[in-house]
């Protein structure tokens, strides 16, 4: 019974379908955490380094992961919102 109740919720709504902005959110949240992450993380250049460090900030190949992944999470959050709120 509660299987067909999730299903019934989630096939319910309309799927988010990618667009131009969408991709420009997702970017500009990635670079706001990268921004955040330069100025918070203690060990930036920890790790493997990458080709082109200062394009990056100088951070390492473990700190740009963590920021990204940040970056993803707050991306997914204001483009979920968003489509929620009938804005995309």
């Amino acid at each position: 019974m509660l299987t067909s109740t999730l299903l019934a919720a989630t096939f319910a709504t309309t799927p988010l379908q990618w667009s131009p902005v969408v991709g420009i959110i997702m970017i500009l949240s990635n670079i706001a955490a990268i921004a955040f992450g330069k100025s918070t993380i203690k060990y930036q250049s920890v790790g493997p380094e990458l080709p082109s460090p200062n394009l990056f900030g100088g951070l390492g190949l473990p700190a740009l992961l963590a920021t990204t992944a940040f970056g993803h999470v707050i991306g997914t959050g204001i483009i979920l919102g968003l489509h929620n709120l009938g804005r995309l």
